[in-house]
């Protein structure tokens, strides 16, 4: 990948947890003083973790959401320490459940202004109106991800399943934008975005 691009920064990974057994959620709030579990109100039992700060939803079922973190090791190691916490509480459950990243969501900043008028004549899958939204939605096919574009140049980019699609997306758009003429880089700020963007990674 070229040392020239955008910086961007993970927001919230959002994942599932499959443990393939059923959880007495009674049970477990009873044992787990830090969990939330109102069943009138909300189905599932409600745990969050400080390190790293992710919250897990998890259902009798044996489903699990884990919302928060910033990074796919995050995600690992909150899976390891909620299995570790169930576990210790009485809980049958697997050390090696199945986990699925179902969307990242990431904010990036161009460093360049885009001119959306005329993105969204050049862009395939491109929609943007003014008077409703102030940025151009633009749907990437490859990686399949969503991409809001603003004309100050920050992004925020969602519907990826892995990091590399994040980086992957970000540095195709920054690309593609620069090809189609549309985005206004400042003289000399090739290289600091540059310098930035292997920061950010």
């Amino acid at each position: 990948m070229s040392s020239r691009g955008p910086a961007y920064r993970i927001e919230n990974i959002v994942a599932t947890v499959n443990l393939g057994v059923e959880l007495d959620l009674e049970r477990l709030a009873e044992r787990l003083t830090m969990a939330e579990y109102n069943p009138d109100q909300f189905p599932g039992l409600i745990l969050r973790l400080t390190r790293p700060r992710i919250s897990a939803l998890i259902f009798r079922t044996g489903k699990m959401v884990a919302t928060g973190a910033k990074n796919e090791e995050d995600l690992k190691n909150a899976v390891r320490a909620l299995v570790k916490l169930l576990r210790d509480h009485g809980a049958e459950v697997p050390f090696d459940p199945e986990v699925q990243i179902q969307n990242i969501v990431a904010s990036g900043n161009l460093h360049a202004e885009v001119d959306l008028e005329q993105a969204v004549l050049m862009l395939e899958n491109a929609m943007y109106e003014p008077e409703q939204f102030p940025g151009l939605i633009y749907r990437m096919s490859s990686p399949r991800v969503v991409i809001l574009i603003f004309g100050s140049g920050k992004i925020v980019c969602t519907g990826a399943k892995s990091e590399k699609d994040v980086a992957s997306a970000v540095q195709k758009l920054y690309n593609q934008l620069k090809e189609l003429g549309v985005l206004y880089v400042e003289e000399g700020g090739e290289e600091e975005l540059g310098e930035e963007f292997e920061e950010e990674l």
